[in-house]
């Protein structure tokens, strides 16, 4: 068995990369948050082999050669396990729902040999999901490094609260994931979290802090916003849920309780939905999902994130600010952010709060323009790409230098 070598850390890490799905397109948070993340570990000098399982109908070669500029991109054809087969194989055990639909043989056997075959310093498994296929890395005496991008039992867990009979089946769902993840971050040899109240949560689920990190996602400071704007006063945008329950529940309030007080208060008001299955009508305006978010961020909306339960980091918020957009949002949606309401955003809890928010921002424009400004000093002072490689880089050598595996 060819074993690792402890020693010397090269300058350049060799990172082998393994998600439960590609980074590109970055269509959703978690998939952009992993691709700016490869860029940034790229510009740092780091040496990447990205793993991950794709729709066997999608164009591999295409997708491959997108992803040239972070690294290798070694894609696996696979969908994951259908949600009725992987809920009779998970009715009896320990294992939870998620992690067995993302368990992929294709994928583990594709790292196994990589392993086999070249050399890593450390493997990056991207979610908890992940980690049933990087189990070959212990064989080979290479340190994994899990990074949850948010607290999924959580998440399980707030669904549970309102889903009537279903309750007891997601609450016995949030239990396994809980212990899931709590052993999860126990076991690897460093876990990485994206917010400080997730790193605090999984040291919880851990028993222990130890080997718990907190670094931020990496987002650039500024972005270039849509080239023309979108219609209304003000022009109010919420995105659609790409399959995300709790975004699909936070949109829905927000359309049901929120949007006719705001059309109430301010008639020139028209909402943008983008990528969410909705007809238009009065005041409301459906777009399909773009292949180019900038095309939605238009100077002069506004962003709602109306979520009621969230865990990780909403990417969408960072992306208002590096385009020039102000944000109302949830307290939970902006919870790890460590943003200030009436600094870098609005919060609003209630209709009435959204509507007072949307109120002022129209009413107010400098107060817009402060916002943004000052989200985008936030983007600078915490998500700068080069602060966070480093900081992931030394999590890393952690690793790398514990001998854990």
């Amino acid at each position: 068995m060819r074993s690792h070598a402890w020693t010397r850390l090269p300058d350049t890490m060799r990172i082998l990369w393994v998600g439960t799905k590609t980074p590109w397109p970055p269509q959703d948070g978690g998939r952009l948050v992993a691709l700016l993340t490869l860029e940034a570990l790229r510009a740092h000098g780091h040496e990447l082999t990205i793993v991950s399982p794709i729709d066997p109908a999608a164009d591999l070669p295409a997708i491959a050669r997108c992803l040239e500029s972070v690294g290798r991109a070694v894609l696996v054809p696979a969908r994951p396990v259908g949600l009725a087969t992987a809920a009779l194989r998970t009715a009896f055990g320990a294992t939870p729902l998620t992690v067995r639909r993302h368990s992929q043989p294709a994928v583990r056997d594709e790292v196994a040999g990589l392993l086999s075959r070249e050399t890593f310093d450390v493997v990056h498994a991207e979610q908890p999901q992940a980690l049933a296929q990087v189990s070959g890395a212990g064989r080979r005496r290479v340190p994994v490094v899990l990074r949850a991008q948010n607290v999924e039992s959580d998440l399980w867990q707030g669904a549970s609260r309102r889903a009537g009979l279903l309750r007891p089946a997601l609450a016995r769902e949030t239990r396994r994931l809980a212990a899931f993840e709590g052993r999860a971050a126990r076991e690897a040899a460093a876990t990485v979290a994206l917010t400080a109240h997730d790193a605090s949560r999984l040291a919880e689920l851990a028993g222990s802090a130890e080997r718990i990190h907190h670094v931020p996602a990496p987002f650039p400071s500024r972005l270039p916003g849509a080239p023309a704007p979108l219609v209304g006063a003000p022009a109010v945008l919420l995105f659609g849920s790409g399959g995300w329950q709790p975004n699909e529940e936070g949109g829905r309030w927000f359309l049901e309780k929120v949007w006719p007080r705001v059309r109430a208060a301010l008639p020139g008001a028209v909402l943008h939905l983008v990528g969410a299955t909705v007809a238009s009508s009065e005041g409301v305006l459906g777009h399909p999902a773009l292949p180019d978010s900038r095309e939605a961020f238009a100077e002069g909306a506004v962003l709602v994130v109306p979520v009621q339960v969230a865990s990780g980091v909403r990417m969408k918020i960072l992306e208002a600010w590096a385009r020039g957009l102000a944000v109302v949002s949830t307290a939970v949606g902006a919870r790890g952010l460590e943003a200030t309401d009436g600094r870098e955003l609005l919060l609003a809890d209630d209709p009435e709060a959204f509507v007072h928010a949307l109120r002022r921002l129209h009413g107010e424009p400098t107060l817009a323009t402060a916002l943004v400004a000052a989200g985008r000093d936030r983007l600078a002072s915490h998500h700068d790409a080069g602060s966070v490689a480093a900081r992931l880089t030394a999590v890393y050598t952690r690793a790398v230098s514990s001998g854990r595996t």
